[in-house]
């Protein structure tokens, strides 16, 4: 009975509702800019990209039980990994073939698209699996590298790339759209290595929460909130957005009082946790209140 939330766990099923979100978003421009989509590609396109969350969700827990990270981390539902491998350590090598797998997935259907529209998508695919496979052992070695490669992922290379793989062009609006989880993303990474600081560090980490601690982190964490909500106006006044693509502001009644807690916080992570699930929900929410809004545009 216990099979399957083991076999899953290191998947992380729970964070891979970001993924529909994001694509959500993308499909929307898609439609607004071209007032059509075909709804098996756009099927196959969410496909790939939950494949290559799972992908990175599956090596980042086999890595992090190798190197004894999660036997350390202070685990909340946020942070901290599943608790799967260091229970249960004869899983690792499913988990590793879980990574493997659904990278292979991913790939075949960044191939499927790049053959069906031509080479405009393969520097995204590239950067997409590079971003994958380099994520946990050497991109959280380098502090800036670390804040923005979890919002590129899920912002420019999902937004921008469902765009290309849908209609094989590049889009202004795709790609200012693709700003909003940009930044949130990064964000939602960055407010989730509150509780692991101390065990990363031991690990060889250094992200912004090890090279500049806590209270510098909780200053990032204000400016990144404060440039995706403005990049929904200021894409607007620029034309490159529609109208409707301010719903995605509603958010900001989870987005203010988040701020304010976790500048005032920033060194009690038991009083962050609910910093910490509101983040969650401006993730999910924003993206999907720009995308009804631009179809209701």
């Amino acid at each position: 009975m216990h099979k399957s939330p083991l076999w899953t766990g290191p998947a992380r099923l729970p964070f891979l509702v970001l993924t529909p979100a994001c694509i959500a978003l993308s499909l929307a421009c898609v439609q607004w800019t071209h007032g059509h989509m075909n709804p098996w590609q756009a099927l196959l396109v969410l496909v790939g990209a939950v494949a290559a969350h799972i992908s990175v969700n599956a090596f980042n827990e086999y890595q992090d039980f190798h190197s004894g990270l999660d036997g350390t981390t202070q685990r909340t539902p946020f942070s901290g990994g599943s608790g799967v491998l260091p229970a249960h350590p004869e899983l690792a090598g499913r988990t590793l073939a879980m990574a493997i797998g659904s990278l292979g997935a991913s790939m075949a259907v960044g191939l499927y698209f790049v053959v069906l529209r031509g080479p405009a998508l393969l520097p995204l695919g590239l950067l997409g699996v590079a971003l994958v496979l380099a994520y946990t052992r050497w991109i959280t070695r380098y502090p800036l590298l670390c804040l923005v490669a979890p919002g590129l992922g899920f912002g420019p290379l999902m937004v921008v790339g469902t765009q290309v793989a849908l209609t094989g062009e590049y889009s202004a609006t795709a790609a200012w759209a693709s700003l909003v989880p940009f930044f949130l993303v990064n964000n939602l990474l960055l407010l989730n290595q509150f509780p692991d600081a101390e065990a990363d560090r031991r690990v060889g980490r250094r992200h912004l929460l090890v090279t500049q601690g806590p209270l510098k982190a909780a200053r990032w964490y204000a400016a990144l909130t404060v440039l995706a909500f403005v990049s929904i106006p200021v894409g607007v006044v620029a034309g490159v957005l529609p109208m409707g693509a301010l719903a995605g502001l509603l958010a900001l009644g989870l987005a203010v009082p988040t701020v304010r807690d976790v500048l005032t916080h920033a060194l009690n992570v038991d009083k962050l946790l609910p910093a910490m699930g509101r983040n969650v929900g401006i993730n999910l929410l924003t993206p999907m209140l720009m995308a009804f809004g631009i179809l209701m545009s």
